[in-house]
């Protein structure tokens, strides 16, 4: 009876153990995250096919997309551990307290990386590029660029949006106008969605020294709305362009430009109201607006 009830909880320890590893590195690679990444790839991939898909190409670009993407995470992870156990929202990560060391990280990062390189090398040698520039920028320009200039936003912006130009790439194996024009979207669209973040977030940022948000005498600066209208704006000539330019609908343009009104509006809300109501507003909003417009371009 001692016997199978050693045993019985031996098997519980590991299966705990199992499960709770599973959880970290779920957490370590920011798996929603990632996941999110590899859908505007896809998305990337679909539009420039243009009907004319590879299946066999699409496969290996969702898999080397999600292992350069997990590469980056991760050593996202360990560069800011020390700051990541500072706010309240990073503070559980597994390399920031502990659970798992850096050189675990670091070795799951390396693997990762190969093995994505190796994927998308396998569809076209640009692919495996883009995807290799992506991962470099975020992991050492982006993260430690963040603790010291706001320029870190503009920076992050540029790997943000390569997946949709990697997408692309894997089609054509050169960079298009199409590609050129989608990667614009991404890199704009970026700045409202992660000016409202950082905005929900500027008390745990600030805590752990960086510097995302304009500020102005420690504060948030009062025009942090206008500066999201002004770059969600900026959307709408370059949909206008690839409409007259590219095989993109006008029917396709104009639904995309209202959604970019609806994402200029609520940038505006909030530059009048200035609270966190309106930021979340504004991050919901972009939640939903990239994945609106990208399906948009690929169906009409």
């Amino acid at each position: 009876m001692d016997h199978k009830r050693t045993y019985s909880a031996v098997t519980v320890t590991q299966s705990n153990f199992l499960v709770g590893k599973v959880g970290d590195y779920a957490m370590l690679v920011k798996m929603r995250l990632s996941l999110v990444v590899v859908i505007s790839s896809v998305l990337g991939y679909l539009i420039s096919a243009d009907g004319f898909i590879n299946y066999a190409h699409m496969g290996l670009l969702v898999a080397g997309g999600l292992f350069v993407t997990f590469a980056a995470n991760s050593l996202n992870q360990v560069l800011e551990k020390d700051f990541d156990i500072l706010m309240s929202r990073t503070a559980n990560r597994p390399v920031a307290t502990g659970r798992m060391k850096s050189s675990e990280a670091v070795l799951f990062a390396g693997l990762s990386c190969l093995a994505g390189i190796v994927m998308l090398g396998a569809i076209n040698p640009l692919a495996a590029l883009l995807g290799m520039i992506s991962m470099v920028l975020y992991a050492f320009v982006y993260t430690p660029l963040k603790r010291y200039s706001t320029v870190a936003v503009a920076v992050g912006a540029v790997p943000g949006a390569l997946p949709v130009m990697i997408g692309s790439a894997a089609v054509d194996g050169r960079i298009t106008l199409m590609a050129l024009c989608l990667f614009t979207v991404q890199f704009l669209w970026q700045f409202p969605h992660f000016w409202s973040i950082g905005f929900l977030g500027f008390d745990d940022y600030k805590k752990a020294g960086y510097r995302l948000l304009p500020e102005a005498y420690g504060e948030i600066d009062r025009n942090l709305g206008l500066s999201s209208m002004f770059y969600a704006a900026l959307i709408i000539p370059v949909v206008w362009f690839a409409c007259f330019r590219l095989d993109v609908t006008a029917g396709a343009s104009a639904l995309i430009s209202l959604c970019t009104v609806v994402y200029v509006y609520f940038g505006y809300k909030l530059q009048r109201d200035f609270d966190r109501s309106s930021a979340r507003k504004l991050m919901f909003w972009s939640f939903l607006y990239l994945p609106l417009v990208l399906i948009t371009f690929w169906l009409m």
